[in-house]
């Protein structure tokens, strides 16, 4: 089998096809002017196991933070933990609001074309975590989202679980590097809705056992300050929403409101499917960036409007020299 980055040089020269080869290039050139580069990922990636693809790039330093919905968090560890049990549903734009009120009663719970088995997947690793939030509660310790997960995955008690290889979890890659993980809203998330049951029921005593919010873009502002001290720091979105809202805006923040002199961010490309707007963020071009200070003139920066489960595997591969 040949390359894959020469398949798409070859053959991917213009429209998004051409945007694609001019991003990953751009990404490839970053990396290797010593910048680092944050992955902004909205939706549910994780399900549609985007882990084959950014777990390698995590392990070859391609990804140096990422920044995530609660649900790419913590979907990927429950692929890692039953995927045997997932259901896939090829024809899912067919369904019926009773085939759909089948698949709840069956307790799966459908993203587009693929279902999430409740007991195998979400109370499996319900048990888990809330023994570290009770344990963390107890001892009046704090930790972030992605702190809990990692403090899961590393303990080695999923590993008689897996169904799936573990290189390919996103998540795991990123535990054992160790880097930060920014969930803005993760509160918007199956296991955010657990913990919040578990504070109302009284097992959880300190609602703030777990950091979200404001402390996150505290500790995105400390990340973010001392990297770039060093190096330019880029920034590939895939998809919209709060993933790429909350942590693009780390820039801003600091120029701005505490006049610190820190760089832009150096490299910027997002994959959307949203329509091309200036009224909708996950629509607007990169320029409109550059009036809010996050971007400027000279950033290479990059759209590329398509599908992010299609698009996303190639630029990784593209990357990875694959």
């Amino acid at each position: 089998m040949g390359h894959i980055k020469d398949f798409i040089t070859h053959n991917y020269r213009h429209f998004n096809a051409a945007a694609l080869v001019d991003a990953a290039q751009a990404y490839t050139d970053h990396l290797d002017n010593g910048g680092k580069m944050l992955l902004a990922m909205a939706g549910a990636m994780s399900t549609a196991e985007l882990g084959i693809s950014l777990a390698e790039m995590i392990r070859q330093n391609k990804i140096h933070a990422v920044s995530c919905t609660g649900a790419n968090l913590e979907e990927d560890i429950f692929n890692l933990v039953a995927h045997d049990h997932y259901v896939r549903v090829p024809h899912y734009r067919d369904l019926s609001r009773e085939d759909e009120k089948k698949l709840l009663d069956s307790h799966l719970n459908r993203v587009t074309d693929t279902c999430i088995p409740e007991a195998e997947a979400i109370r499996r690793i319900e048990n888990e975590v809330l023994e570290i939030w009770t344990d963390a509660d107890r001892k009046g310790e704090r930790l972030f989202p992605y702190e809990v997960m990692y403090r899961l995955l590393l303990s080695g008690k999923l590993e008689k679980s897996y169904q799936i290889d573990p290189k390919n979890s996103w998540m795991l890659a990123a535990a054992e590097k160790n880097i930060p993980i920014i969930v803005p809203g993760w509160e918007d998330s199956t296991l955010g809705n657990i913990y919040a049951s578990h504070v109302i029921s009284g097992e959880i005593k300190n609602v703030h056992t777990v950091r979200t919010g404001i402390e996150y873009m505290m500790m995105l502002a400390e990340w973010y300050k001392e990297t770039s001290e060093n190096t330019s720091i880029g920034f590939f979105q895939i998809g919209g929403g709060i993933a790429g809202d909350f942590t693009i805006c780390v820039v801003p923040m600091l120029r701005q409101d505490m006049e610190l002199d820190v760089p832009l961010w150096g490299y910027f490309c997002q994959i959307s499917d949203s329509t091309t707007s200036f009224g909708s963020y996950s629509g607007a071009v990169p320029n409109e960036k550059i009036t809010w200070e996050k971007l400027d003139v000279t950033t290479p920066s990059f759209i590329i409007e398509s599908d992010a489960t299609i698009v996303a595997p190639l630029v990784s591969a593209y990357v990875l020299g694959q």
